[in-house]
């Protein structure tokens, strides 16, 4: 009797233990379970968001993204049932897809990045020699510098060529219209922002109040773009074809793209990065179309190790500059870490931006 006892007793312990496995494994599972959330992005992000870091910091968080690339503008058009937030390059298309999925305010904004012009070093001295940019910078002192907008936006309206600038005939790179290659303005948020930074300086520093206030400086807006014939539909892309040396030797991207080049090691040869006097930020604005898109939004906001992976990936947190000054240090010759002699020109609303971007594409 004492040994049937004894074996029940045994069978319950090893049942109990298996047990107490089979439920330790369950909230082992359950510690390093990660949901699944969907967006859309713009494609200046991809990189950051394909980072190994960044996968295994947003897991740490219990997040795993599943992430597609598009436009900021065109992202209006997309049909985003099913998708967790939205991702745009600036607040003007994120308010217009909040407006659309009726999601509340405020939006979640990690980070930011002023739009810059990199120019090849030939480029940039014959825009300094006549009178349209000045170079600065430490070091070699021509790794960066800053792009007269008045000045440049009187020689695009009088249809300037390289070959009519002084100096320019030394560099046979250095031919046709004076231009500076962009996005197109209508599905693309840098190109966008360029209209809006050119057509304040334009007007005298008024920003466009609504549609009717696009016809004063249509003709000029129209010219900027119509030279440049195909456009690009990505910064990425455009800034991919600089780095390689091929296509024009002025070009509109995000200054965060140049950061990432250099805090990662890499570079470029005979770089100079032009900060336009009057420019516009990027505001990277999360569109939260469920609660996971939201909370999303507010952990690339605050968790510290995310923002320090966003400074690598070269974007400015928003709150603070210290981050992005400290991880820069060494790239001050090309990066003008406080945005000095820089003015930020106000960003007209989404239907006036619109309109804006429709009549400069013609």
């Amino acid at each position: 009797m004492r040994r049937i006892v004894a074996i029940v007793l045994a069978v319950f312990l090893i049942g109990g233990v298996a047990a107490a496995v089979v439920a330790g494994r369950e909230e082992q599972d359950k510690s390093t379970a990660t949901k699944t959330v969907r967006g859309v992005i713009g494609s200046e992000k991809a990189e950051f968001f394909a980072d190994p870091d960044v996968v295994k910091a947003l897991a740490a968080k219990g997040y795993t993204l599943k992430t597609e690339t598009s436009g900021s503008w065109a992202m209006e058009g997309l049909d985003l049932k099913g998708y967790d937030f939205a991702f745009p390059s600036s607040q003007a298309p994120a308010d217009e897809l909040a407006a659309k999925y009726d999601v509340r305010q405020p939006l979640p904004r990690p980070f930011y990045s002023p739009l810059v012009v990199v120019a090849h070093r030939n480029a940039a001295e014959v825009l300094a020699a006549n009178g349209l940019a000045t170079l600065g910078g430490k070091g070699s002192g021509k790794g960066s510098g800053t792009l007269k907008m008045a000045a440049y936006l009187r020689a695009a309206d009088r249809d300037k060529t390289w070959q009519q600038l002084t100096g320019a005939d030394k560099y046979g790179e250095l031919t046709g219209t004076l231009f500076i290659s962009t996005t197109d303005p209508t599905t693309s948020n840098s190109g966008a922002l360029y209209l809006a930074a050119a057509s304040y300086v334009a007007a005298g520093g008024r920003v466009a109040a609504d549609t009717s206030d696009v016809g004063s400086t249509a003709p000029l807006m129209r010219k900027l773009i119509a030279v440049q014939g195909a456009q690009q539909t990505s910064t990425d892309a455009a800034f991919r074809d600089f780095v390689s040396g091929v296509g024009n030797p002025l070009v509109l991207v995000y200054e965060s793209q140049v950061a990432a080049l250099l805090t990662q090691g890499q570079a470029v040869d005979d770089l100079t990065v032009l900060y336009p006097d009057t420019t516009a930020n990027s505001d990277h604005t999360i569109v939260p179309l469920t609660e996971e898109g939201r909370a999303l939004g507010e952990l690339l906001s605050t968790d510290k190790e995310l923002r320090k992976l966003a400074v690598r990936h070269g974007f400015r947190p928003q709150g603070t500059s210290a981050e992005f000054t400290a991880a820069t240090a060494a790239h001050t010759t090309y990066l003008n870490q406080k945005l000095t002699g820089v003015r930020q020109a106000p960003v007209p609303a989404s239907k006036v931006l619109h309109e804006m971007a429709r009549r400069a594409r013609g």
